[in-house]
This record gives structure tokens, C-alpha cells and sequence, in this order.
């Protein structure tokens, strides 16, 4: 079997909004985060791909979604991931957050400790379920730098991606999938509570672990399978190294009868798809280039940017598109 190094952790989450636009306010208004890519679903050149992150879109810092204008309501359930985690430096940034939540209306909990770190969970506008934890014990993969011109203090701002919690059917066929093939390591587990009940979840780590690196699994196999919409999440990306480390990932997955896309060009890093046996969609990312690629530091985010095979079919592109004003303030 071919040898590949561990997964970094994480590099990013893609999700489904129905309106660009208010999902633009809330991430960057609300949550701080920079807007470091307007950019277009290359599947589908139709709609929005917007990326947010640290002040540079560093890898395990981008939090991206897809704009689906007629997408439906979330149907929750199995087989999915069911909420992202987003990191702050300290304890007491949560403090900071729980206000800032009740002062502009968010629905949230309160704080927790339930997985060992203090969290706070909350949603968006679309119920899209997020977690912000706590790095103050992290002793793992470093996080990113907030962006200085936040609506956010920086000592309270979001550094990166933490933990996704995915809910499975089958436990054990994902728990093979991380830990035989995607060379994740089984860390322990914790008890936590959904809909009322205490429930146990299994926690997963790869490369030097903590925060950014880790996947907690809940099985959960009375529920229906989950219709995604606005307020789910598409997919996750796991860090590679660069191109030659992924082209290793294939001979891998080849090599044990895994379906997969093969060699993805993404532009901004290159990519591998594949589904693990609940159906969840994975992602292997390489660490770059990067989102600078293209776009000054100073001005990331603020024009659409198509990689150069689409810029051919900019005007056709531009013209489906509705305007959506990214200029910083």
C-alpha cells in the first residue's frame, strides 16, 4: 500500500446559503471573519463560492459556502456532519461571545465543557449549527491570525477551524475508514447531551492533534438519513501537504477500492473527493497556493475572482451572478 504522511487536520468546511448576501453580514459582520474569496461554485458557475477565514485564508481557517438560492429548509438527521467548530484563543473570548450573541440576537447555549474544552454552541440565520471552543488547553495545530480590521476585537477573534462533529448510522464503518485508511488515531470519548439525552461521542485526531485536528463522531441510528439545504454543511477537507502528497492519497484509495474524483484543480489548492462509507463527503486540500494567488492581501475578497479557465466566460459568468458589494469598509 502506498505510504502517505498524516493529515495536517483540517483545512476547511463547505456549506449551503440560500442568500449570499445576508450570509456575507453575518460572517463578516457578526462572526469578524475576513471574506477572502468571492469566487464561483466551479461545478456550477451560476452561483456564489464565498470563502472566509483569518486575515490571509490560511489553511484550517476557511469556512466556505455555496450559494443555493432555492435550496430548502435543512431536514436534520444521520449520516451528515452535523455541526463546525470555530476556535478563539482563550476561555474568557467565550465570555465575550455569549453577549455579544444576546446583544445581537443569536440564538446560542450556554457555555460548556462537555468535550473537555469550554464551547459555546450557536446558530446562523439558516440554523446552520456551529460550536464556537476554546484553544486555551491546545497544545496541537496551531490557528490562524485574526484579521486586524475586524468588526471583532483581535484578542477575541476566530482563529481557525476546530473539531466537526459528524452523526453516523454505522459507527464502526466510519471509525474504519479514519483510523485504517485516513490514518486517524481513536483519542477517547466524552458524553454529551442532544435533544435532551445523554449521548456518547467518539473523538478522532491526525497529524500533531488538538483543536484543528480532530473529528468526533456520534452514532445515532434511529434517525433518517439528513436532506441537506441552506444551514448544512457540504462537505469536509483534510490538509495535504502539496500535490505530491496527493497524488499518494489517490494511489491509496485506488489501491483499496475506494471511489474517488481523482486529481481535482481547485486553483487556489488541488483536490481529492471521496465518501466514506455513511455517505459523508470528504476532501483532501493541498496547503496552497493560496488565495493570494490572484488577489493582493490588501484588496482579498473584494472583486469576484475566477482561476484563469474561467476568466473567458467572465462576462456570461458575471451576468447570472446578482451583485453582491464586498468592498471592505
Amino acid at each position: 500500500m502506498t505510504l502517505v504522511k498524516a493529515l495536517k487536520g483540517i483545512h476547511h468546511v463547505s456549506a449551503i446559503t440560500a442568500n449570499a448576501k445576508n450570509n456575507y453580514n453575518f460572517y463578516t459582520e457578526i462572526l469578524g471573519l475576513r471574506l477572502v474569496k468571492k469566487s464561483i461554485n466551479q461545478d456550477d458557475t451560476s452561483v456564489y463560492h464565498l470563502f472566509y477565514a483569518d486575515e490571509r485564508g490560511n489553511p484550517g481557517t476557511d469556512l466556505t459556502f455555496f450559494e443555493i438560492p432555492n435550496a430548502a429548509e435543512t431536514r436534520m438527521g444521520t449520516n451528515s456532519i452535523t455541526a463546525t467548530s470555530l476556535r478563539v484563543s482563550t476561555d474568557k473570548a467565550l465570555q465575550y461571545w455569549k453577549k455579544r450573541f444576546t446583544e445581537y440576537k443569536i440564538e446560542h447555549d450556554e457555555i460548556s465543557h462537555e468535550s473537555g474544552r469550554a464551547s459555546l454552541a450557536f446558530k446562523d440565520f439558516e440554523n446552520q449549527r456551529l460550536i464556537l471552543v476554546s484553544d486555551e488547553t491546545n497544545t496541537g495545530v496551531e490557528g490562524g491570525k485574526p484579521w486586524d480590521k475586524s468588526t471583532v476585537p483581535v484578542e477575541y477573534g476566530i482563529i481557525g477551524l476546530g473539531p466537526v462533529i459528524l452523526t453516523v448510522s454505522r459507527l464502526e464503518l466510519t471509525e474504519q475508514m479514519l483510523t485504517e485508511i485516513m490514518g486517524f488515531r481513536k483519542k477517547g470519548s466524552y458524553k454529551g447531551i442532544v435533544d435532551g439525552m445523554e449521548r456518547e461521542f467518539f473523538l478522532y485526531e491526525t497529524g500533531e492533534g488538538g483543536t484543528g485536528a480532530e473529528v468526533h463522531v456520534l452514532e445515532l441510528s434511529e434517525l433518517p438519513r439528513e436532506r441537506s439545504g441552506r444551514g448544512s454543511v457540504h462537505h469536509v477537507a483534510f490538509r495535504v501537504e502539496d500535490e505530491e502528497e496527493l497524488t499518494k492519497w489517490i494511489n491509496r484509495l485506488n489501491q483499496n477500492a475506494i471511489p474517488n474524483s481523482g486529481f481535482v484543480e481547485r486553483y487556489y489548492f488541488k483536490s481529492l473527493y471521496f465518501r466514506e462509507p455513511n455517505g459523508i463527503l470528504y476532501e483532501l486540500a493541498t496547503d496552497g497556493p493560496g488565495f493570494e494567488t490572484d488577489e493582493d492581501f490588501d484588496t482579498l475578497g473584494e472583486s469576484l475572482a475566477l482561476p484563469p479557465y474561467f476568466e473567458n466566460q467572465r462576462k456570461s459568468i458575471e451576468a447570472k451572478l446578482k451583485p453582491l458589494n464586498t468592498k471592505t469598509k
